[in-house]
């Protein structure tokens, strides 16, 4: 028999994924913003950020009001802890998505240092693993979840990588120095961006399992290779 309160569950829920689709899309427009040197729609993605974060607030004052009004059962309570928590990540990708466009409009007056290739592909697993973290959300898929978790190392070498590559072009020509930083900081929020995902999936394991193991490395790796 469906409870009368589980609509607002229900809304919780919904409000949540909206969230995380916008964050995504937050974050495509930032990056294509950068490769094609697209000021408008950089302009557009910091815009964009103000509906994050009323989407924050209102995730949290349903959160607030649900526990504090039905006396939830411990599944509940966790399912609005934990979507709450995931809440807080997804208003920090935006902030993320919001400094890569401010840097792609400062980049779009000059010329670009290479063909966009790794930054793109960094943030294609970036937004890859944010989806998976939310679908675990719905399915509360525990192995999906540890997936999530163990791109994040694809994301923290492509990284090095793109700063290894900057740092030779900035040693080579001076004159790049600006550009490349850039593009570090840039490297860096993204790299961020997979940081908050990996928090969203840990947190989707203790609503699966109710487990924390966000200090818990062997597990966050996977089983070694015989």
């Amino acid at each position: 028999m469906k409870r009368f309160f589980d609509s607002e569950l229900d809304a919780f829920r919904s409000h949540l994924i909206q969230m995380g689709e916008k964050s995504i899309e937050q974050v495509r427009g930032a990056v294509r913003a950068l490769v094609d040197a697209d000021v408008e729609l950089a302009r557009k993605v910091r815009a964009g950020d103000d509906e994050l974060d009323r989407l924050e607030v209102l995730i949290d004052e349903e959160g607030v009001r649900y526990m504090s009004l039905r006396n939830p059962i411990a599944t509940d309570l966790r399912l609005v802890v934990v979507g709450m928590k995931a809440g807080s990540d997804l208003e920090r990708v935006g902030d993320e998505a919001n400094n890569i466009a401010k840097r792609a409009i400062r980049l779009a007056a000059e010329p670009p240092l290479k063909e966009y290739i790794d930054i793109p592909r960094m943030a294609e697993i970036a937004q890859e693993m944010l989806r998976d973290a939310l679908d675990c959300f719905l399915q509360h898929d525990n192995d999906k979840a540890l997936a999530v978790i163990r791109r994040d190392e694809e994301v923290d070498a492509l990284n090095k990588q793109i700063y290894r590559e900057l740092a030779g072009f900035m040693v080579e020509n001076p004159a790049t120095i600006s550009r490349a930083l850039e593009l570090m900081f840039i490297a860096k929020s993204i790299e961020r961006i997979a940081d908050h995902a990996t928090n969203i999936a840990e947190e989707m394991v203790y609503l699966a399992k109710g487990e924390d193991i966000r200090h818990n490395d062997e597990l966050k790796k996977g089983p070694k290779a015989e």
